[in-house]
């Protein structure tokens, strides 16, 4: 995972994009905490496989591989709670299929240039485990792609399942947007500068609640290796998202990883302030003992030991979804 803050076309309507049949089955490889503890320093990717290879589905389903675009990496995967997940699989017992569920679009981080919704297919399960429709998407790549197409494309996936949750048996009006890391920048973008969502028939205030896990809000990415997803003129001024709030918002969780060492705390504090001041409610939390790659691997049920992210993502979403 890179360091931020160190030198060194409308939906796609469902009917056109069928989900495949859903998939339940459950990982059994939980005693391996240790191993956990021996690659907190390893490379992201080998860190988020283990976490994945460690955290059961609980039963919950999935439909894989979903276009909201039409361009590469417009794509994404749902998961849905085990009772919904039976339910769908069952010829027999309906009882569980309505849609009441609430709903999580979950966007990845990875600097804007690695990552992809399967390495993250931990948080999909942990949100669907806990009684969520979870979208978990990706999209386009820097440095082909630069700000704003990965943020464009955030929203354009936002829309999608806002516009589709019927569909997918949740409730449009309980759905939340969750970003880390470079992902928390392009969901709080996204939503707090309405003309991303307008294409789509969207406004900021149809999005439940809004998410972000250790993002780089509110940074100069000129003097760091970042700079790459920003176009050669692009400058904080016209791309950080704290100078970009527009139209009327839903409510704000922004949390910071204490042992963070990749973003800055500043970024928080910097969005948080602006939010204030443009009159949103918002909430701020602080994820004791986390570094920022276990501001996320902790979402995963089995490494809930680790430090409380989950607790607070739930905890919010449930107070403020439910």
């Amino acid at each position: 995972m890179k360091d931020l803050n160190k030198k060194t076309v409308k939906p796609v309507p469902m009917k056109n994009r069928t989900p495949k049949r859903i998939s339940v089955g459950v990982t059994a490889a939980l005693a391996v905490g240790s191993i956990v503890l021996a690659t907190q320093q390893a490379q992201a990717l080998s860190a988020l496989a283990i976490v994945n290879g460690i955290t059961s589905n609980g039963g919950v389903g999935v439909s894989k591989n979903i276009l909201y675009g039409d361009e590469p990496n417009q794509d994404l995967d749902i998961y849905y709670p085990k009772p919904l997940a039976k339910a769908m699989n069952s010829t027999i017992d309906n009882s569980a299929i309505h849609d009441s569920y609430p709903m999580v679009v979950f966007v990845h981080g990875g600097s804007w240039e690695s990552g992809n919704k399967d390495e993250y297919a931990f948080v999909g399960q942990s949100l669907a485990q806990a009684g969520y429709v979870t979208a978990v998407i990706n999209y386009r790549k820097a440095p082909e792609h630069v700000y704003p197409d990965y943020v464009q494309d955030t929203a354009q996936a936002i829309a999608w399942s806002y516009n589709n949750a019927k569909n997918l048996h949740a409730d449009p009006k309980r759905l939340a947007v969750v970003g880390h890391s470079a992902g928390a920048f392009n969901a709080v973008a996204a939503v707090a500068n309405e003309d991303f969502l307008k294409p789509y028939g969207v406004k900021p205030k149809d999005i439940g609640a809004v998410v972000g896990i250790a993002g780089p809000y509110s940074y100069d990415f000129r003097k760091f290796s970042s700079v790459t997803a920003f176009g050669a003129s692009a400058t904080p001024e016209t791309v950080m998202p704290d100078r970009h709030i527009k139209g009327a918002q839903p409510p704000y969780l922004l949390l910071t990883a204490e042992k963070d060492k990749v973003v800055h705390v500043t970024n928080t504090i910097k969005m948080t302030q602006a939010l204030k001041e443009a009159g949103v409610r918002v909430e701020t939390g602080e994820i004791s003992g986390a570094s920022h790659a276990t501001s996320i691997g902790a979402m995963a049920p089995p490494l809930r030991w680790v430090n409380d992210v989950r607790a607070q993502v739930l905890g919010y979403l449930d107070k403020t979804l439910k």
